[in-house]
C-alpha cells in the first residue's frame, strides 16, 4: 500500500483517494517569464515520481498542473523586453515543457494557463464577495480578509512569515485590514492586460488561479496537491481559504506533498550570488538530463538537496553503470537465459525480488534513496555474476520497473548493438581461442570505434557501452 506524508497532519499515512480506484493530483506550475532552473528540476521530478508511482499502484490518475502566464513579473519582463506579454508568456511554456520533457517529466495529463480561466477565477471572487469574505481597496483591487477563516494557518502551523516563504507574492497595501491579507483581483493599471469584470475591470492575484482552475476540473475538494515547501506560507495557505471559505467542505485537499530545498554549494540559488542555474545551461554544459533526473532522486523528496557538479558528475557515473547492467540484456551467448517466460528458478527470484523490493521502497513515502540502493545492489550482483545466473525474463521486468516508476529510461537508451559490431565479437572470440591476440587486439580497437567496450569472462566476453 501507499503511504505519503501528509504537510496538513504532519504523518506519514496510509494513501486513500476520495474515490476508489481514482486520484486527482495538483501541482503549482511555474510562472512562464524566464527559462527554468534546477529548483523547478528538484520539484517536477520528485513530483513525477509521485504520479508514476500512484500510477504503478493501479489507480487512475488525473495530474493537472497550473501555469501562471499573467503575473508582476511577466509584466515586468515584457516591458524590459520590450515584447507582447502573450508572446512572452507563451514562448517561455513552450520551454519550460521541453525542459520537463528532456528530464522525462511527463505524467501531467493536463497543463492549464490561468487566463484560459478567467470565467472561473471571476466566479470565485464574486462568491467570495457575495458571502463576506473579501473586500474592496478602492484603486487597488480586491482583497481576501484573513479574519473571516479561523483555521487560516492550519497547514503551516503559523500565521507569520519566515525567511524561506514565497515572500515576494504577498501583497503591500497600507489600506489593507490585516497584515496578511491577500489580492484575489488587482484592478487595471495603464498598459497592463485587463479583463472585465463585474466587480471592476482588472487581472487576477496569484493564489486565486489555483483553486479556480482545481475547482473546474474536480470540484472543491480532490486527493492530492503538491509543490515545493516554499509555497507552504503564504500560497498554498491562501488557498485553502480561499476553497473552504467558498464551499464550506473540509478538508479541500486530503494529502498534502512538498519537496525540500535544492541549494547550490551548500548556498542558496540565486542570480545575485553567481550561483544560478537554468536546467538548459547544464544540459548545454554536456549532462545527460537523465543524469539531472537521477541526482534529483537521490535525497528523498523532503530533504534538501545540495548541487555542484562533482555530485551530478556522481549522478552520471552511476546512471553509466546502471545502463551498462541494462545492456546485459543484448548479450548473445548460449550460455545466457534468452526465453520469455517469467522463471521461479533460483537464477531469477533474486531479479523478481528486486522489483518488488522496488516497488515497497517508493511506496513507503517515495524512499527514493532506498529504491536507488535496491538497484545499485542488484546490478552489482549482476556484474558479478556469470552469464548463466542472469534470466532475461527477469531482468527486463526488472528495467521495466525501473522505467515505469522512476522514469530513468533504461530500456529505451540501451539499445542493442548492431549485427556487424556482434560479428566482430565473434570474430574477436575466434582469435582468442587461436591464440591470434594481434588481430584481437586488432578487433577490440574496432569496437572502440564503435563506442563498445569488451569484458571477457569465461563465458565469453560481454560488450559494454563505452562512457
Amino acid at each position: 500500500m501507499l503511504r505519503l506524508h501528509n504537510t496538513l497532519t504532519r504523518k506519514v499515512e496510509d494513501f486513500k483517494p476520495i474515490e476508489a480506484g481514482k486520484v486527482n493530483l495538483f501541482v503549482c506550475g511555474p510562472t512562464v517569464y524566464d527559462l527554468s532552473h534546477l529548483g523547478h528540476a528538484k520539484t517536477y521530478v520528485q513530483v513525477d515520481v509521485l504520479a508514476r508511482v500512484i500510477r504503478a499502484n493501479d489507480y487512475e490518475l488525473f495530474y493537472l498542473q497550473n501555469i501562471t502566464d499573467i503575473d508582476d513579473k511577466i509584466i515586468i519582463r515584457s516591458a524590459e523586453k520590450n515584447v507582447d506579454w502573450q508572446k512572452l508568456r507563451t514562448n517561455f511554456q513552450d520551454e519550460y515543457i521541453k525542459d520537463m520533457t528532456s528530464l522525462n517529466n511527463t505524467s501531467v495529463t493536463e497543463y492549464a494557463r490561468a487566463t484560459d480561466y478567467i470565467d472561473d477565477i471571476i466566479s470565485q471572487v464574486t462568491r467570495l464577495i457575495d458571502n463576506g469574505h473579501a473586500y474592496v481597496i478602492e484603486n487597488d483591487g480586491i482583497y481576501f480578509e484573513i479574519s473571516t477563516f479561523p483555521d487560516y494557518g492550519k497547514l503551516s502551523g503559523r500565521t507569520d512569515v519566515k525567511k524561506d516563504d514565497a515572500q515576494t507574492r504577498i501583497d503591500e497595501s497600507e489600506d489593507k485590514r490585516g497584515w496578511n491579507d491577500f489580492c484575489l483581483w488587482k484592478f487595471s493599471k495603464p498598459n497592463e492586460p485587463v479583463w472585465d469584470a463585474p466587480f471592476g475591470a482588472g487581472r487576477p492575484g496569484w493564489h486565486i488561479e489555483d483553486t479556480a482552475i482545481t475547482e473546474h476540473f474536480f470540484g472543491p475538494q480532490y486527493d492530492v496537491h503538491g509543490g515545493a515547501v516554499d509555497l507552504i506560507f503564504p500560497h498554498h495557505e491562501a488557498e485553502i481559504t480561499q476553497m473552504e471559505s467558498i464551499s464550506g467542505k473540509v478538508p479541500m485537499v486530503g494529502y498534502w506533498v512538498h519537496t525540500g530545498f535544492l541549494t547550490i554549494d551548500s548556498e542558496k540559488m540565486a542570480k545575485s550570488a553567481g550561483n544560478f542555474y537554468t536546467i538548459r545551461e547544464v544540459i548545454e554544459k554536456g549532462y545527460d538530463p537523465l543524469a539531472i533526473r537521477l541526482f534529483m532522486l537521490q535525497s528523498h523528496y523532503r530533504s534538501p538537496i545540495n548541487f555542484t557538479f562533482e555530485n551530478l558528475d556522481a549522478a552520471k557515473n552511476r546512471l553509466d553503470n546502471w545502463r551498462n547492467s541494462a545492456a546485459l540484456r543484448h548479450q548473445t551467448h548460449d550460455t545466457l537465459q534468452d526465453d520469455d517466460k517469467k522463471s521461479s528458478d533460483d537464477r531469477s527470484v533474486s531479479l523478481y525480488a528486486t522489483s518488488q523490493a522496488l516497488l515497497e521502497a517508493l511506496n513507503d513515502d517515495l524512499n527514493t534513496p532506498a529504491a536507488l540502493t535496491i538497484i545499485d545492489e542488484a546490478f552489482s550482483r549482476l556484474a558479478s555474476s556469470q552469464l548463466q545466473d542472469i534470466h532475461q525474463h527477469a531482468l527486463v521486468e526488472l528495467l521495466e520497473t525501473i522505467d515505469a516508476t522512476l522514469g530513468i529510461d533504461l530500456l529505451s537508451s540501451t539499445p542493442d548493438i548492431t549485427d556487424d559490431a556482434k560479428r566482430i565479437i565473434l570474430a574477436r572470440q575466434h582469435a582468442r581461442n587461436n591464440q591470434d591476440f594481434k588481430e584481437s587486439d586488432k578487433l577490440r580497437t574496432d569496437l572502440q570505434k564503435l563506442g563498445i567496450a569488451l569484458r571477457d569472462t569465461p563465458h565469453g566476453s560481454i560488450w559494454e557501452y563505452l562512457v
